[in-house]
């Protein structure tokens, strides 16, 4: 028996249990690298068992290196396939950079083309994240990318991505018992657009098993994934809900005779969207590859699901959308912080204090029409900060999303959210908004793009419908904000 398969492309058929090598750096991460010759037959014996399908990325250790020694020696057969992720820190994304940020993956996959090259961005309000990804698009086009996807996108940046014509195959977030914020705003953009979901932490770091029922819940732990996924518990409501969804999960498995983890993992698996779940390996040490192919043999009926929704009303969700933990607090990463990450985060505006006024300040956003009408993106006089009516203007002349209310309405709100941030304040400073919009199709789009990025400290607000803007676009908006002297 081997693992059910899906295509999350034509042509592109994985194993819907990718073996995820994320804790080659936790292995690694004494500074002892891992034998590439080693770690390639380890990750042979998967693939002759059907787990043929490898999650990696820029930054997982020497993943890319053992997964190009697997590749060059493989014999026989369909080749497995390897997955990756380009993670560049915020800033400027001219297409050298780009190119040379694939070619990386190239050369260290020892690869003419990247199966599936997945993007992550830092921060949104950073917006060159649109120019990495069409750049990556017409390197698709010239053969060096068979298939784009996308890493820690929630739904409206997903949106947006589409809307701009990026051909997405996948996201890969976060997912589970603990963490169910995939199965809500996401899981309506997949449909709407036939986009996959490629699922991690579906096991919790190892929370989701036997192993800690009934526990008391440790001070720490000792490796990265496991620490990670503690702070997830505990921002889903402590210990004692987790303990309820163990309890559940157990009784379910004993049921059907499976683990606990393959109750976890068959939870995330039987939702439509998802394509496939990334389950990590630690190379050399144990293997589950048995246990995982039970999750074939048994399925979850309505008495299990409820059971487990029983057990998730004693939670809470964990706060936000997919992919917020790396972009503002609570940072749910093993260090609380970026700190593993990025040394800090670069804006895309930088604050000019007036010559004249050491009070107030301007942020320019490098529109073409700021220096013909002589207007500033945003002004800051002492504590209160304006922005000007802001359209989806990427660049000096070119409309993001071009007829579509709700994205234009995404991209917007992140241009005035760095604009309030470059001027020492923060977007849940702001107190009104006011959207202008074309036509009375535009009216939901926007608004539910706008609830989305206003689910916690939501401002007043005003929307027009004004029949007719200036251009292509299809919303305006502008903002008021007040720098509270109080932070969280």
């Amino acid at each position: 028996m081997k693992p059910d398969r899906k295509d999350l492309a034509p042509g592109l058929s994985i194993s819907r249990i990718l073996t995820g090598l994320w804790q080659v750096a936790d292995q690694e991460k004494d500074g002892v690298t891992l034998d590439p010759v080693a770690g390639a037959k380890a990750l042979a014996d998967y693939s002759r068992e059907g787990f043929d399908t490898f999650d990696m990325a820029d930054h997982y250790g020497t993943s890319e290196l053992i997964t190009g020694e697997l590749l060059r020696s493989w014999q026989g057969g369909d080749r497995p396939r390897a997955f990756t992720k380009w993670c560049p820190e915020p800033g400027p994304m001219t297409p050298e950079i780009v190119r040379a940020g694939v070619q990386e993956r190239l050369d260290r996959l020892g690869v003419k083309r990247v199966d599936l090259l997945q993007f992550h961005w830092w921060t949104f309000e950073h917006p060159a994240w649109l120019d990495a990804l069409h750049e990556m698009k017409r390197l698709r086009q010239e053969g060096l990318i068979g298939e784009i996807g996308v890493t820690n996108f929630d739904a409206a940046h997903l949106d947006l991505a589409l809307a701009e014509g990026i051909p997405l195959v996948s996201n890969q977030v976060s997912f589970s018992l603990i963490d169910r914020r995939a199965a809500g705003h996401l899981a309506e953009i997949c449909k709407k657009h036939g986009v996959h979901l490629l699922a991690y932490g579906t096991l919790c770091g190892g929370f989701l098993s036997e192993r800690w029922i009934g526990k008391p819940e440790p001070e720490a732990v000792k490796d990265w994934s496991g620490s990670k996924y503690l702070r997830f518990i505990q921002a889903a409501g402590g210990w004692n809900g987790y303990q309820g969804i163990l309890k559940a999960a157990d009784e379910i498995a004993r049921k059907h005779g499976v683990s606990i983890s393959n109750v976890a993992t068959r939870w995330v698996l039987e939702h439509a969207h998802v394509a496939g779940v990334i389950v990590g390996a630690r190379l050399g040490e144990n293997q589950h590859r048995a246990d995982n192919l039970r999750l074939f043999q048994f399925e979850l009926d309505a008495d299990d699901h409820d059971r487990l929704d029983q057990a998730f009303a004693a939670t809470r969700m964990i706060p936000g959308d997919c992919g917020d933990e790396y972009r503002q607090p609570p940072f749910l990463t093993a260090s609380g912080d970026l700190s593993h990450h990025l040394s800090e985060m670069p804006s895309a505006m930088q604050a000019v204090t007036d010559p004249d006024n050491p009070d107030r300040a301007r942020v320019f956003s490098g529109s073409l029409w700021e220096p013909i009408a002589g207007y500033c993106r945003a002004l800051r006089d002492g504590d209160k900060i304006v922005v000007s009516g802001t359209t989806a203007t990427h660049g000096v002349d070119r409309t993001v999303a071009l007829d579509d209310a709700g994205a234009q309405t995404t991209y917007i709100l992140d241009k005035i959210a760095a604009s309030v941030r470059a001027l020492g304040g923060d977007p849940k400073d702001i107190l009104r908004t006011r959207m202008y919009l074309r036509g009375e199709e535009d009216i939901e789009a926007a608004a539910r793009a706008h609830g989305l990025r206003f689910t916690t400290n939501p401002p007043a607000n005003t929307t027009f419908l004004v029949g007719n803007l200036i251009g292509d676009f299809r919303v305006e908006i502008e903002a008021e904000a007040v720098v509270s002297r109080k932070r969280d």
